[in-house]
């Protein structure tokens, strides 16, 4: 994938742009993020289903792609049925994949948080209204219970996007998956949209501060039944929203062929 011309690494003048462009990027995340997370407090508590919140964050998520000057394209939307509830997974290549599925995802989606964030006073209250879930980690059975609770919400309606790396990848290239979200499918009944998001490891890699400009390209992959697998053969769910999520990482913006 090719960057913006005007941002060209190897040219002491755009490393400086680079740079400048980076501090006014973080000071505008750290404004809007005070600004339309005290928005998202207020109506958390005004809105029984959590869209509100949503839209709200869409917002947060627009911002931020703007200020950095990225664009972002798309292909596979025909993929989501916004009708039903679904398990969206994604690899994680940036802390700029949040704010580019807020910004492009036609759908309601909430995420799965550690437990000790909704013991934050007001903060979270407003998770909790907001409808993203609870997993307690602290102990096997309490692990076990909050996965419950998780699935119970998925089937009530709610959709959850997830991360099954667990963390930022290095260099780009997918890690190993961990268990609980397809542990979590499984329980649930619902499908799981793989989903590959490209270009956010160029706009600012893990561990480096620098942000640059440039095109970012999401695909979506047709959704998986999670309702043909079980506990005991969740690793062969796993193995395919691997391999469809390796494939749609090698599709070309424009959808020509393989990088």
């Amino acid at each position: 994938m090719e960057t913006l011309p005007d941002m060209e690494k190897d040219s002491p003048t755009s490393n400086l742009l680079a740079f400048v462009h980076t501090i006014v990027i973080y000071v505008w995340v750290v404004i809007a993020t005070l600004v339309i997370g005290l928005t998202v407090i207020l109506c958390s508590f005004f809105s029984k289903t959590g869209n509100s919140v949503h839209h709200v964050a869409r917002l947060w998520g627009r911002s931020i792609l703007w200020i950095s000057g990225l664009r972002v394209q798309v292909e596979g939307l025909e993929n989501i049925d916004a009708s039903r509830s679904a398990i969206y997974m994604s690899n994680h290549q940036s802390n700029f994949d949040i704010p580019v599925f807020f910004s492009v995802l036609p759908v309601q989606f909430r995420w799965l948080a550690k437990a000790e964030l909704f013991k934050i006073p007001f903060f979270g209250q407003s998770m909790r209204r907001a409808g993203y879930i609870s997993i307690d980690r602290s102990d096997a059975k309490s692990a076990i219970r909050s996965l419950g609770r998780a699935a119970q919400s998925i089937r009530e309606g709610t959709s959850v996007l997830i991360f099954p790396e667990g963390t930022r990848s290095h260099d780009g290239a997918l890690l190993p998956f961990k268990a609980g979200g397809f542990l979590l499918a499984v329980d649930a009944g619902v499908p799981i949209v793989p989903m590959a998001v490209r270009g956010t490891y160029e706009v600012m890699p893990k561990g480096r501060k620098i942000i640059r400009r440039q095109a970012v390209h999401l695909v979506v992959r047709p959704p998986i039944d999670s309702r043909a697998f079980t506990r005991k053969t969740k690793n062969e769910l796993m193995a395919r929203v691997q391999d469809a999520i390796e494939e749609a990482m090698t599709i070309q913006p424009g959808g020509g062929g393989r990088a």
